[in-house]
């Protein structure tokens, strides 16, 4: 928030290649809707964890529902933090954020077209990498 003090607008959105279209209210907090979904941290000592980032961002983590999988997340109805045991699995090892679909299977064959690759493929979330090599995941509302 210190960052707006004294100044009349915040600095443009880089966005890479001017191929890219800037959102008119890039930059503005609260201005711009977010397809991120869940932002998801494996932890090798998840009470560790979890008082590390109730502490950091008072919020609070509840029990998943067997849909979300493993772990603990906020039900905020926002972007969601989710926590797991760290694994060996695809989502397993890095942090995720989740990006929200309206059509995870369209969305699912967009990823190879575009160049990504799916790592795990599922009907309510799916684990992928991007072009470069970027692990993140989809998600799609329950039916």
């Amino acid at each position: 928030m210190s960052f707006f003090v004294g100044r009349s607008r915040p600095p443009p959105c880089v966005l890479g290649p001017r191929s890219f279209r800037q959102p008119p209210d890039c930059g503005y907090p609260g201005q711009m809707s977010s397809p991120v979904s869940l932002i998801e941290f494996p932890a090798d000592d998840t009470d560790r964890a979890a008082r590390f980032w109730t502490a950091l961002l008072d919020v609070s983590l509840q029990d998943r529902e067997a849909s979300e999988g493993q772990g603990w997340q906020t039900h905020t109805g926002g972007t969601e933090l989710g926590l797991h045991p760290r694994g060996k699995g695809p989502g397993d090892t890095v942090s995720l954020p989740y990006f929200a679909v309206a059509d995870l299977p369209g969305a699912l064959a967009r990823v190879g077209e575009l160049g990504g690759q799916v790592i795990h493929p599922g009907e309510r979330w799916a684990v992928c990498r991007d072009s470069e090599g970027s692990p993140f995941g989809l998600t799609t509302p329950a039916p």
